[in-house]
């Protein structure tokens, strides 16, 4: 038995501010969509106090309860998932599609990389340094949601029998506060500058590694990351308005996680779920942005011709149709948007759509399984191109490249790639950035490149724009 609601509220706080009184909260969430209110980014969500949470590595999974049971299982962790969120389903009145809100109440959270040895057979060589669960969802009856395009806030929710929280009385509390101003966010990492797990040098060396797999006929591309570290100095959420500010994106968000902080301005969506509708938007292709008009207007007519980004986009593109057809109707799997052009606050990205309707009986875990992980941060073919990441990097990706978002109770989902993010852990923060390598990649453009995805970050900690990298990066 559930009863939902969904309750209209007056608040004229934007939700970057009021969340600013959710912060501190152990698994408080912010799913914060700051540009393209039309489309992507017309919906935010915050909330706090779930009723459960869900934690995994490897095999080990615990479920912690709010009233104080605590389960360890050993099993599949999306297996579990699946069975849980079986478990707490609504689907009586109201309906939250009356109001457009695709999101009431349900799981939010992240699904790391490493995940993907549940999916495929594969190989474990790089190091897990940072030691991070593989997955931790929070379970959550209330949400706050604020709708960008009607300029509305909601309190949505459900209620399952036996299962009580305090999440109502503490999201009401926070829009009651007074206290909703931002006076002064100062430095958010320590002198120093940034540590890189690799040189110019031996990131170059990879590139050129991964090459010759190509020319061996392994596969046709890859994508290869390097990961920065620095010590962390204050406050992560002055860290995180600071990262909306300097690289606002559609997917956004701030998961204030007990052990692990994880800052988000993530551009690509992994897949969304609106009924039987899926729906992926693969980025391939970038070019970074310029304050030299004529520079930037170069750059942009220089990727949309660009035969190499265009063939790697197209890759991927098809590998992407691949895997929704596993789980969708025959026939029904097709781009409706083809390499299309998005701009960025640092760089240009060819994006497309690809979506399909489900077959019967698909739900939000079926889905991830079938995608996960996306393919635009893998490579193709894919499972040869993950053995390759795992050979060719040093160090687990933990939660880069996997996805953060939401599974609501009623079967909807939006995820997006853990790209553009930065994970706080024990006074320090690390983020992580990539592209992807085919035949005629040059390895001195793809370290540049990297660091081209990295300036909103960068942008975010300091760092200002135009800044010598190899001055800045330092490695231990």
């Amino acid at each position: 038995m559930n009863t939902p609601f969904i309750e209209e509220i007056e608040s004229d706080i934007p939700p970057h501010l009021l969340f600013k009184e959710l912060q501190n909260h152990p698994y408080s969430f912010f799913l914060d969509s700051v540009m393209g209110r039309e489309k992507l980014g017309r919906f935010s969500f915050l909330g706090c106090e779930p009723f459960l949470v869900f934690k995994s590595k490897r095999d080990s999974v615990s479920l912690e309860w709010n009233y104080g049971r605590k389960e360890s299982l050993k099993s599949d962790p999306f297996l579990i998932l699946k069975e849980l969120f079986r478990r707490f389903t609504v689907s009586c009145a109201p309906r939250p599609q009356e109001y457009g809100i695709p999101f009431m109440a349900g799981g939010v959270g992240y699904f790391g990389y490493d995940m993907k040895c549940f999916i495929e057979k594969l190989p474990d060589i790089s190091k897990d340094d940072l030691s991070l669960p593989d997955c931790v969802v929070g379970f959550y009856d209330t949400v706050l949601v604020f709708d960008h395009l009607k300029d509305k806030a909601y309190l949505t929710g459900v209620g399952f029998e036996g299962i009580s929280t305090d999440a109502k009385s503490k999201l009401k509390a926070a829009l009651s506060s007074k206290n909703k101003k931002i006076v002064h966010v100062p430095a958010a990492f320590a002198e120093g500058g940034l540590r890189s797990n690799f040189t110019k040098a031996g990131y170059m060396k990879i590139v050129e590694e991964a090459k010759e797999y190509i020319k061996k006929g392994d596969i046709y591309q890859v994508n290869l990351s390097q990961r920065f570290e620095a010590d962390l100095k204050d406050e992560p959420y002055g860290l995180y308005l600071k990262l909306r500010s300097a690289s606002p994106a559609p997917f956004a968000s701030y998961l204030n996680f007990k052990d692990v902080i994880i800052i988000s301005s993530s551009p690509e969506r992994f897949l969304m779920k609106r009924g039987a509708c899926i729906e992926t938007r693969p980025i391939k292709g970038t070019s970074p942005r310029s304050s030299d008009p004529l520079t930037d207007e170069f750059n942009e007519i220089s990727l949309k011709e660009s035969y190499k980004d265009r063939a790697e986009h197209i890759m991927i593109v098809d590998l992407e149709r691949n895997d929704l057809g596993r789980i969708c109707e025959y026939g029904t799997v097709k781009p409706t948007k083809f390499i299309t052009l998005e701009r960025y606050s640092t760089v240009f990205h060819l994006v497309s759509t690809v979506s399909g309707r489900l077959k019967k009986g698909v739900d939000p875990v079926d889905c991830l399984t079938a995608a996960f992980p996306g393919g635009s941060i893998t490579g193709a073919p894919k499972v040869r191109s993950m053995e390759i990441i795992e050979e060719l990097e040093p160090v687990k990706r933990s939660l880069y490249t996997g996805a953060i978002g939401y599974i609501s109770f009623d079967g909807n989902m939006d995820t997006s790639i853990v790209i553009r993010t930065i994970v706080v852990k024990d006074k320090k923060l690390y983020f992580q950035v990539g592209g992807g390598i085919v035949f005629d990649s040059d390895p001195e453009k793809e370290y540049y490149e990297t660091l081209d995805k990295a300036r909103g970050i960068m942008g975010a900690l300091g760092i200002e724009k135009g800044s010598d990298p190899t001055r800045i990066l330092l490695r231990e």
